[in-house]
C-alpha cells in the first residue's frame, strides 16, 4: 500500500473540505436565499464540474493557473514557485472539482429552513447575519455535514483532474488514485488491490456517516 500517496490524499482533502466550508457556506446561503432572476446562472456553474469531464475541467484549470495567466504570475511574483504541479495548484483544482458537493446540500439545508422562524428573528431585531448564526446555521447542520463529508470523500477518489494539474510527482502531486493506476500499469494488483480496498472503506465510511446523521437529525420529527 502506497502509505505516502494516501497521507497526500488524506491531507489535500483535509485542506479541501475546510476551503469549501469557509468558502462553499456564504455560495450556498446566496443561492438559497437571493432572489436575483440571473441565480441559476450561477447554479449552473456551480454544477457544472459534476457534468464536465474531469480532463477538460483539469486543462482549462491547468491554463487558469499557468505562468502565463494573470494568477500564476501572481503566485510565481509572490511565492517564487508555480501553481501547475504543486500542491498548491492540486488544492485550488480540488476546490473546483468539489464545489457542488459541498455547496448543493448546503443550500438545500438552507432553503428547507422554516421561512417563519427566521422573519421572527428579523423581528425581534437580529441582524441578516447573526440571524444565519444563530438561527439558520443550527437548523441546517445535516447539510453542512453532508457537504463536509461528500467534499472530503470526494476529494480522496479524484483522478483525472489532479492528474492533468499536478502531474504524477511522488510526495507532492502523487495522490492515492494516481497510485493505484501506476500499480495496475505495474501489473502490481496486489497493491493497487489494497490502496483500492483502503479507499473502498473510507468512502462507505463517510456516506455512513452522512446517512446516519441525516437519519437521526430528521427521525424526531417523523416521530412527532
Amino acid at each position: 500500500m502506497d502509505w505516502q500517496a494516501i497521507g497526500l490524499s488524506l491531507r489535500l482533502a483535509a485542506w479541501t473540505t475546510v476551503a469549501l466550508a469557509l468558502l462553499g457556506a456564504p455560495l450556498a446561503a446566496w443561492i438559497a436565499f437571493s432572489r436575483r432572476r440571473w441565480k441559476f446562472l450561477v447554479e449552473a456553474v456551480v454544477a457544472l464540474p459534476i457534468v464536465l469531464p474531469p480532463t477538460v475541467l483539469g486543462f482549462y484549470v491547468l491554463l487558469a493557473l499557468g505562468p502565463r495567466s494573470p494568477v500564476g504570475r501572481l503566485y510565481e511574483s509572490v511565492s517564487g514557485g508555480l501553481l501547475p504541479f504543486s500542491f498548491e495548484g492540486l488544492l485550488v483544482a480540488s476546490i473546483l472539482y468539489s464545489l457542488p458537493f459541498a455547496v448543493q446540500p448546503m443550500a438545500a439545508s438552507f432553503a428547507a429552513v422554516d421561512r417563519s422562524l427566521i422573519e421572527a428573528s428579523w423581528c425581534l431585531g437580529a441582524s441578516r447575519l447573526r440571524t444565519f448564526q444563530r438561527v439558520v446555521l443550527p437548523l441546517s447542520w445535516p447539510g453542512l455535514v453532508t457537504g463536509a463529508t461528500l467534499s472530503f470523500a470526494h476529494t480522496m477518489g479524484e483522478f483525472g483532474v489532479v492528474l492533468m494539474v499536478g502531474g504524477n510527482i511522488p510526495g507532492r502531486t502523487r495522490t492515492a488514485s494516481i497510485s493505484i493506476y501506476d500499480e495496475v500499469q505495474a501489473l502490481d494488483y496486489a497493491a493497487a488491490g489494497e490502496t483500492a480496498a483502503f479507499l473502498l472503506v473510507l468512502s462507505f465510511a463517510a456516506l455512513s456517516l452522512t446517512y446516519g446523521l441525516h437519519r437521526r437529525a430528521w427521525s424526531p420529527w417523523r416521530m412527532s
